[in-house]
């Protein structure tokens, strides 16, 4: 894979101000987007989230996932902590891509859970990569981060990078009655980390 820097601009957002770092794949054509606040200082510990592409969730305020939930709690953390970093790939529906996103919804609209969706339309149950993201935190000074994610497999995947986890932070938020079953899948079928307390503190 090869990530080439294109440039940094200003991105004011509801939380503070964020810079917004561009990256191309140069062999696939997709665009990435690195968000960081404040000083990053080499060889600190860094409040930072790897979020994958959720048009659904993040732009049009699906309730089916958590995702919208976590990449805004994540910016307010982070513009709390004074400094962070999260890392924008564009990888949706869990790799699949949008279409077939809609498609996966269609399948689990008739009973499906979303793992099930994805193998019935021919796919892995998570089809993402990571190897982008250890050029895109090299240019922006991260060596060690407090990674906020629920997904073990994000936490390998840091590792696997070369990028030292200090801790792991639970972004356990946005439960709902509409993706009930979704959260249980992810924790059941997917290995992700989940308190009972989620699973308990629905908001309608």
């Amino acid at each position: 894979m090869s990530i080439k820097y294109i440039a940094t601009s200003k991105l004011p957002t509801p939380w503070g101000i964020f810079a917004m770092h561009g990256f191309e794949d140069t062999e696939t054509g997709k665009e990435h987007v690195a968000l960081t606040f404040g000083e990053l200082n080499a060889g600190s510990a860094i409040l930072g989230r790897i979020h994958s592409e959720c048009l659904t969730g993040d732009a049009l305020f699906s309730l089916r996932c958590d995702c919208g939930f976590q990449l805004q709690t994540a910016m307010q953390n982070i513009a709390e902590q004074g400094q962070g970093f999260i890392l924008y790939l564009r990888q949706e529906g869990r790799g699949i891509g949008l279409l077939n996103k809609i498609r996966a919804y269609e399948l689990q609209d008739g009973g499906a859970n979303t793992v099930e969706a994805n193998e019935r339309l021919g796919f892995e149950a998570d089809m993402r990569q990571y190897d982008m993201i250890k050029p895109m935190l090299e240019q922006i000074n991260v060596s060690k981060v407090r990674l906020m994610t629920n997904n073990p497999r994000k936490v390998k995947a840091m590792e696997n990078e070369g990028i030292e986890v200090v801790e792991r932070v639970p972004l356990q938020v946005g439960k709902n009655r509409y993706n009930e079953d979704y959260l249980k899948t992810k924790s059941t079928e997917l290995g992700h980390m989940m308190s009972e307390h989620h699973f308990n503190d629905k908001q309608d």
